[in-house]
């Protein structure tokens, strides 16, 4: 076993929910061997056609990271590895919401802009049956692709992308979502949120509603507090400046100070130790992916060893 690679205690957690083969396009590579591949790749951050030959070829690696991205696996597995801890009580339901800037590498640009429904291949031939690996790619948001498109942007720091993310009280991610990199934060508040779903261990409902909230000032302002009231979730979110002077102006119709909790507040440093153990994978701290999903899946793959691993 090298440096990083799964233990024997770890791959037994993750090995009821791999995925199996339909064994009619030929048999996998062991699924361990690749993972400890796609895992050292998220760790230094090399480039794929230099991994080590330990890990086979570096093609089927990463394939097999690109399907599983694409398909929802790392997001699965993640969930999984969530539900065992919440059925054991070792989650801390008092969570904090943020995101941060990711700097994204030259070659993360230039993706092809030729959407998944384009059948044209090389030559001018038609594809007629999809390959083993060919997989349907998340639908693009409104506005044609592009960069914007692959959760890439121009922020105050350059070429970059977001992250944002909710953590529990013991630093560990629950939820992650990509953007461009000058998307503000408050409007991904409601899907961050609304993303956290830890299923239960037999029989219920997946748990999806937090004790508690801390967030920064960033989330302050009446959609992301009317969310919140409307699902009955206590939070912690400091008023702005200004804000606070056009209640005051306003006088009795500016109505009552939102409630704040300076020592719950406190806790909220949680989430920022959370982002500095994502970043401590070399490709989470800076992006080479050049597809969002396969972005998604490498800081999903990353938060899922933080939570194999504490």
């Amino acid at each position: 076993m090298g440096r990083g690679d799964l233990t024997d205690a770890e791959w037994e957690r993750l090995r009821p929910f791999l995925p199996v083969s339909n064994r009619r396009c030929g048999r996998w590579r062991d699924h361990r061997q690749v993972i400890d591949g796609i895992l050292h790749r998220v760790r230094t951050g090399v480039q794929w056609r230099d991994l080590p030959e330990r890990f086979g070829p570096w093609k089927t690696v990463y394939e097999r990271h690109r399907l599983w991205s694409a398909d929802g696996t790392w997001e699965r597995l993640l969930q999984q590895v969530q539900a065992e801890a919440d059925a054991a009580g070792e989650i801390d339901w008092d969570i904090s919401v943020d995101s941060t800037i990711v700097r994204a590498h030259q070659q993360a640009a230039g993706a092809p802009h030729r959407s998944a429904s384009d059948s044209r291949l090389k030559g001018g031939r038609t594809r007629r049956t999809p390959g083993r690996d060919a997989v349907a790619e998340p639908p693009r948001p409104l506005g044609g692709g592009g960069p914007g498109g692959e959760g890439l942007g121009r922020s105050r720091g350059g070429f970059t992308a977001k992250l944002h993310l909710s953590a529990d009280g013991r630093c560990r991610p629950l939820s992650l979502i990509v953007t461009p990199g000058q998307r503000a934060d408050c409007t991904q508040f409601k899907a961050v949120l609304d993303k956290i779903r830890v299923p239960r261990i037999g029989l219920g409902r997946p748990r999806k509603k937090p004790v508690s909230l801390a967030a920064d000032k960033a989330y302050s302002n009446g959609p992301c507090r009317e969310y919140l009231r409307r699902r009955g979730i206590r939070h912690t979110i400091p008023e702005k400046t200004d804000s606070q002077a056009a209640r005051l102006r306003k006088g009795s119709r500016g109505g009552r100070p939102p409630g704040f909790d300076e020592e719950r507040y406190k806790k909220r440093n949680t989430v920022e130790r959370a982002i500095n153990k994502l970043k401590h994978a070399r490709a989470v701290a800076t992006r080479y992916d050049k597809r969002g999903y396969v972005f998604l899946g490498t800081a999903t793959a990353a938060a899922l060893v933080i939570w194999l691993r504490t």
